[in-house]
């Protein structure tokens, strides 16, 4: 199969040569321990729960029509962002940790990159604006469905995604274009953008601190809307003067406030904290909070506490029941 021409010998060992060092090692977060086969068997326990239960609100969205409103919408699309999050990271550092094989390609890297700061980006927006969304739905009951009409809805879903899109787009692409040196040793579970910025063989300094402003923005600017929105809901909850009313509109918001806690909260402990305080092992550690604990956590949120949500649940069990007898 082999040619015995040295030449043709030659070329073929370069070009092994060359695909290898393209090739990127992920550390991972698990060693073979029996400490760290449990925390690995967990997280897997984890993330099947985050694809079923983000899954199952999708069809449950998409199937009862007393769940065809704006905020189911909303929430339709942030499970199909978690699914695909979830997605992203897991299945490989799974392969490579059951493998025994550590490598990802240079291709599988950049992609991994585009899509982890899409979806984050995404994500991120779209909880701003259905923060917005309550702030409407309690503030302006009666003109709500004038002031979030189909039209509206889509650009708000479209302005999510054009916007982790394009900022996905940007920074993989700039990213993968520095050299990286021959020790390729990425120290994360996937190819985490800071992570893989400290391989470079140049200066990235300066496009760090772009990211870390972008980060500010992506951050802060989602973050500015749900503050406000809650302000203005707080309110109109305080001038509501029946202990019901207020009582029904605070706990349309807590499953909201709750997601974007968890959200937030690791995102600006991992992106917002200087250079000097940053450890390899504290990143990796919120990362897998943030990226596999709250895609799982989301659906039993917004499911849990809400009737709707579990009236259609049961409403498909019975379904189920009844199509299952003879």
């Amino acid at each position: 199969m082999f040619s015995d021409d040295p030449v043709q010998q030659l070329s073929m060992a370069m070009w092994l040569n060359q695909s290898s060092t393209d090739d990127f090692i992920l550390l991972g977060i698990f060693s073979y321990s029996p400490r760290d086969l449990l925390l690995f068997s967990v997280v897997m326990l984890v993330f099947t729960a985050a694809l079923f239960g983000n899954a199952l609100l999708i069809l449950l969205i998409c199937t009862d029509p007393r769940l065809h409103t704006p905020m189911y919408f909303f929430l339709s699309q942030l499970s199909l962002m978690d699914i695909m999050l979830v997605c992203t990271n897991v299945p490989k550092m799974a392969v490579n940790f059951l493998s025994g094989k550590k490598s990802i390609s240079f291709v599988g890297c950049g992609i991994q990159i585009g899509l982890f700061v899409c979806l984050v980006g995404s994500e991120g927006l779209l909880l701003g604006l259905m923060a917005y969304d309550r702030y409407v739905a309690i503030s302006h009951p009666l003109r709500y469905p004038v002031l979030m009409n189909q039209k509206v809805c889509l650009q708000i879903i479209g302005s999510s995604w054009a916007f982790g899109i394009a900022d996905g787009l940007v920074q993989m692409v700039v990213v993968m274009t520095f050299p990286y040196c021959s020790l390729r040793e990425v120290d994360h579970f996937f190819c985490e953008m800071l992570s893989l910025l400290k391989l470079a063989c140049v200066d990235t300094s300066l496009f760090e601190k772009i990211v870390f402003f972008c980060c500010i923005f992506m951050l802060l600017f989602p973050f500015s809307i749900i503050v406000a929105s809650y302000t203005r809901i707080l309110g109109t909850v305080l001038h509501m003067h029946s202990a019901k009313s207020q009582k029904k509109a605070l706990a349309t918001c807590s499953s909201h406030m709750a997601a974007v806690s968890f959200f937030y909260g690791a995102a600006m402990f991992i992106y917002l904290r200087p250079r000097q305080y940053r450890t390899p092992s504290q990143d990796k550690m919120v990362s897998i909070f943030y990226t596999v604990l709250t895609p799982m956590l989301n659906p039993l949120i917004y499911s849990l506490r809400n009737r709707d949500v579990i009236g259609a649940l049961q409403k498909g069990l019975d379904r189920c029941r009844v199509g299952s007898q003879p």
